[in-house]
This record gives C-alpha cells, structure tokens and sequence, in this order.
C-alpha cells in the first residue's frame, strides 16, 4: 500500500502563503483569476528509499490583485494520490477535513506589463506558506511568460524544496507510515507550482 508518500505534499501545500480573501481579485477588477484547470500544484515523495511518487491538489483558486500581491488557496482535503484510501488516510491523518494551505507572494506587474506577448522573464519571489497553523518562509524563482494581453503563466523555475518537520507534519507522517507498514519516508518534499492567470474584465 502506498500511503506515506502523500504526506510530503502537506510540506507541498505549506508553500501557500497569502490568504485568498486577502489578496484575490475579489472586489478589484483589475486583477488577475487564476484558471485552475489549467493551474497545478505538485509534489513528490520517497519511500523505501527508492520508491519515487507525484500527488497534487485538485482544488485550487485565487488570483493577482492590481498591485501585484498573490493569493493561491489550496484545499487539502482535494489531495489526489491516485489511491482511494491512501487520500482518505491523507486527510484523516494530516490535514483535516477542511484544511486549507495559502500561498502569499507578490510580483512586479510593471515587469509583466512591460513584456511583449510571447517574451518571458525570470522573477524572484518571496512569500510564506500558511500551513495547520505553521507558516515557513518560501524564497525561490518565477518562469513568467505573457501568452496573450490576457493571460499570463507563472511556474517555479525549479523546485521547492520543504521540510515536514517545519510544516508540522512528522506525526502524521509517522502515522502513515505505520498503516501501510513502511520503514521510511522522506521528511523533504520537492514542490512545482504551475500557475495560470487570466485579466477580469
């Protein structure tokens, strides 16, 4: 049974770091929505010490504000591991029914004005991930790439790197590890995080 593996994409979902009613475009019509079918947050786990996995979030949402300021809302209980019971064991165990990770960041919308359809830039970011009550700090690089005047893609340039340990999941984990009867996970997840915006009009 593989179950343990989606523990590390709770270090995954800390990398959220504003809280969408804060920063979403909710009352500004000059921000940016966040098209989620088109969006993903991933991350990826070891267990054994050879077995590789990649879960992700079905549920996602948020967007860009006029200034710049990011908002992305993860709800943890959409986690998907492709397995049934290793999601409800994910839930039941780490996050909680209705647990929610935020991401906060900000970028410099002059640069995305700034850029021509089809140029991209590199930017850097820094923001915080909100996670069951603990918050870690998230420094890492944006691809950004204009597609059209509406619409902007913003991924991480590499990975992200988050330890469980400070997202305040290693009892979980632990937990996991005992029902399905593994030796080991790692307590460091790699996280990309592909995100789609479109101009409210």
């Amino acid at each position: 049974m593989k179950i343990v593996n989606t523990l590390s994409i709770a270090a995954l979902l800390c990398v959220s770091v504003f809280s969408t009613s804060a920063f979403a475009t909710h009352g500004d019509t000059h921000g940016w929505q966040l098209s989620a079918d088109e969006s993903l947050v991933a991350y990826g786990s070891i267990k054994k010490n050879v077995v590789g996995e990649v879960n992700h979030f079905d549920s996602i949402s948020g967007g860009i504000a006029s200034d710049g300021k990011v908002a992305i809302n993860i709800d943890l209980a959409s986690v998907n591991t492709k397995v049934d019971i290793r999601n409800q064991r994910m839930i039941k165990h780490v996050f909680g029914d209705n647990a929610q990770a935020t991401l906060k960041t900000a970028l410099d919308m002059s640069v995305i004005d700034n850029l021509v359809v089809g140029a991209s830039t590199i930017m850097e970011v820094e923001g915080f991930l909100t996670f069951l009550g603990n918050e870690v700090e998230v420094d890492t690089n944006f691809f950004v790439i204009k597609l059209s005047d509406t619409k902007i893609l913003a991924t991480t340039n590499d990975m992200i790197m988050l330890p469980t340990g400070e997202l305040g999941i290693n009892a979980g984990i632990d937990k996991l590890m005992e029902l399905a009867k593994l030796p080991g996970i790692t307590r460091v997840s790699p996280v990309t995080l592909r995100f789609m915006f479109e101009m409210q009009k």
